[in-house]
Formats: C-alpha cells, structure tokens, sequence
C-alpha cells in the first residue's frame, strides 16, 4: 500500500450532481423551432460528461435525449442553431425557460368573447316602460283630397288685403256724409293710396259725381262704380298670349327685376304649353343663380322638357344662342328664356339683356318673337319705371303680374294698363302650376272692389 494519501473521489464518483443534472435536463424543454442538429464531426470533443464514468451502482444511466426538429414551419424563421461546448452555455430563451406560457394564457382569459350578434329587430316603432313593447302602427287613413277652389274665389282670397282696406278706408269717408267737394277728394286720396292710379281715381270721382253730387251715398254704391270703372280701364288689356309658330321655335324672352318669380312663371308657362300638345325647350339664362338653374331642371323633369344650361357664370347671350340652335334641332315649338333678375337701373345688366336680343336676331331677325316681363305686385308704384325701362331695352310686349296674393297693393296694375297699355296676359296668386290664370279684367275688378 502506497503511503500517498489517495486522490478524493470526483463528484460523479460520489454520486453528486446526478439530481442537479437531471433537474437541468427536465428545465430544458425542446426548442419548437430549432435548426438541425450538428453533427458529430463539427462537435467539440469535449462537450459533454464522458461515457466511460460511471454511477457508484456500477451501471451506466441513460442520458435524457434532446430531440431537434429538423425544418422549422413555413410561416416562422429559424432558430438559430444550438452549439454545445465547455464555454458558459448560452442563456435559454423565455420560451425554452416556459416562461410567458403563464401570461399567454392570462392574455387570452383577459379577452371577453363576442357574444353572439342579436336577432335584427324588424323596423318600426317601440315604446320603452316597464319592458320593451313593439307598437301596432295603424295604418292612415286616406284623406279625401279637398277640392280645388275656382279661380275667381282664389282671386278674391289673393286680393283680399286690398280690397278690404278700400272698403275700410271708402266706409270711413262716406259715414254719414254726403256727396260734395271735400267727400269726393277724401275718395281720390283713398284710391291714390291702393295704387290705382290718378286716371281711374278721377274716373271713379267724376262717375261718382255726375249722377250722386249732393246725395247720400253708401260705401257699397262707391264700390260698385270703382269696380265698373276698373274694369273699363282693364278690359283693353286683358289679351290672351298668342304664339305666331310660323317661327318655329317660337322664342319668349322672360325679364324683370330680382325676385319677381320669373322662374317660377317659366315653369307654369311650360306646364301649360305642353298639356296643350306643343313641344317646349327651356333655356337656363340666369346664368349667375345657381338656384334658378337648378329649379329650371326641376321645372323641365316635370313638363318633359329638355333645358340647355351651362356653368355657372357663363355668357347669358352665348347660351340664349345655343339654346336657340338646340331648340331647332329638337324641333320644339316654343323656346322659353330665363334671364338673370337686375335692377331697371343697373346700365351695364340692362346693356347685357339688349345683347341677349341681338343675339336672337341673328337667327331670326324677329327674334325674340314674344318678351314677357313679370312684375311683382308687392312694388307697388316702383313698378310703373320698371315696366318703362324694360319695354325700352328689351320690348316687352306683355306683362305677368306675379304676387298678388298677401298684398295690399294689387291696385298697380290698374296703374300700369292705364299708363302703358300693354298687354296683361296672366296674373298669379299661388305657386301651384294652375295659380298662374289668364287676366280677366272682369274678374280682378270686382275682386279688388270687393263685390260680388
């Protein structure tokens, strides 16, 4: 026996670090991912604990077995490759450590399901108290449409204003007074007042007066002479529009000042025109109002007719030409142009509206065939130099008096067919298509007098 003190076992020999080993085997799981094992060749030599130590029972223990996939998933780049040596081995992963598994699945209790989408509810109404109650909708009843008024009641509704304060003012005059001087002139003041004008003051004056001087005389007597009286003034003017189609298309040029419903009058023309068989083309003149192109359109969708519109701000005399042309080549009948609403004293609007008109001359030297102004009631005797400015620039050759509903100023156009004479050939007391009537100078008479 050797008197060196032996060597002292090794750890192995022991039996020491077999648990700790076999503690860091199972921490270490197989990478899902990884690259291919090395190969024997490319390994160090002395990686790893050596074969031939073996355990105190004399039996060598089988290692765990570390088992790598050789191709990773499509969707998922590849580990990095494991090298095994004596170094400091590398850092496992979280995922190799299992660590975040814990989490990942906490995440995904955090997440509250969907529930299920509800029945759609079908539409309709629901009250809401103690619980939600659907509501039985009854269904309307259908109205009986009321009828349509005639017209001279209409007219007598739209006149309504003026002629009651005629009748108010005329009573106030004849109480209890009779037929002199100073009554007669109290009575021509009243009817300067209601915008008749002088002529027809001093025509219902004198009537009153040759057969009445010195007499008592009621306020329905004076009424009934105004209305014969008016009448006699109205009577020439009241015309009917006639339309020469031996020009064909027929052009009627529509002018005024802003906002006396020359659009509105546009359409209800049109309606008319094509229930009486004729073929209409409208022309979008008021090229500076985007609204009045846009209520043309609507107009022409109603009466089928087609309209020729350009840009906003175009040359009114360049569409009032293409128009023209578009119109013969359709073979309409009548051609109705919109123009842009300007005050009778603005020179450069007015000089605009004279080019319109000699531009229509060039296709037909007549042309415009017919020139309707529209004056609205409600401007009372600032109509009368509308009417002379317009004739003079434009030659309106007739008149639509517009507005005559709600005002208490209908007696102008007394005033202006007294002065000017021309042609009064509809008037309009609504926006309904069939508002806009033939003038009956019988009709307006007694509407504005207030008798039957």
């Amino acid at each position: 026996m050797s008197d060196a003190t032996p060597a002292p076992p090794s750890p192995r020999e022991r039996g020491e670090g077999e648990d700790e080993g076999q503690r860091d085997a199972d921490d270490i799981k197989p990478a899902v991912e990884a690259a291919p094992t090395p190969s024997t060749d490319d390994a160090s030599p002395s990686s790893g604990p050596s074969d031939h130590l073996l355990p105190a029972g004399g039996e060598k223990e089988a290692e765990p077995v570390i088992e790598v996939a050789e191709k990773a998933e499509a969707d998922e780049a590849p580990e990095p490759k494991v090298e095994v040596s004596d170094a400091t081995p590398a850092t496992p992963s979280p995922r190799e450590r299992g660590e975040g598994e814990d989490e990942g699945r906490r995440d995904a209790g955090n997440i509250t399901p969907v529930a299920e989408s509800a029945p759609a509810v079908a539409a309709g109404k629901i009250a809401v108290s103690k619980a939600v109650e659907r509501v039985e909708e009854k269904a309307p009843e259908p109205q009986a449409s009321e009828p349509r008024k005639p017209w001279f009641q209409r007219l007598r509704e739209g006149l309504s204003r003026s002629s009651r304060e005629l009748r108010d003012s005329i009573a106030g005059v004849f109480t209890k007074r009779k037929l002199d001087e100073d009554t007669l002139q109290d009575l021509e003041d009243v009817l300067l007042r209601a915008d008749l004008g002088l002529e027809t003051a001093m025509r219902v004056t004198d009537a009153l007066a040759s057969g009445r001087y010195g007499k008592d005389v009621s306020g329905e007597e004076v009424q009934a002479v105004m209305a014969e009286e008016i009448e006699k003034v109205l009577a020439p003017v009241a015309m009917p529009l006639e339309l020469d189609l031996s020009h064909k298309p027929h052009v009627i040029l529509v002018v005024g000042v802003n906002g006396t419903g020359k659009t509105t009058t546009i359409g209800k023309l049109a309606a008319k025109l094509t229930e009486g068989g004729l073929s209409v083309t409208l022309g979008a003149g008021d090229t500076f109002r985007a609204a009045a192109i846009e209520q043309l359109k609507i107009w022409g969708e109603r009466t089928g007719s087609p309209v020729v519109s350009s840009k906003l701000g175009a040359d009114a005399a360049g569409l009032a030409y293409d128009a023209y042309e578009k119109a013969k080549e359709a073979g309409s009948d009548v051609l109705i142009i919109d123009t842009a609403g300007r005050l009778q004293n603005k020179a450069e609007l007015m000089a605009e509206l004279e080019k319109i008109v000699r531009v229509l001359g060039k296709h037909d030297p007549d042309a415009p065939h017919t020139v309707l102004q529209t004056v609205d009631a409600t401007t009372g005797q600032n109509a009368l130099n509308q009417v002379e400015i317009f004739r003079n620039v434009a030659g309106v050759n007739g008149l639509v008096m517009t507005k005559l509903d709600g005002t208490a100023r209908g007696g102008i156009l007394v005033s202006i067919a007294a002065k000017h004479k021309l042609p009064v050939y509809f008037i309009g007391v609504g926006e309904q298509v069939d508002d806009l009537e033939p003038f009956s100078a019988s009709d307006f008479a007694k509407a504005i007098a207030g008798v039957q």
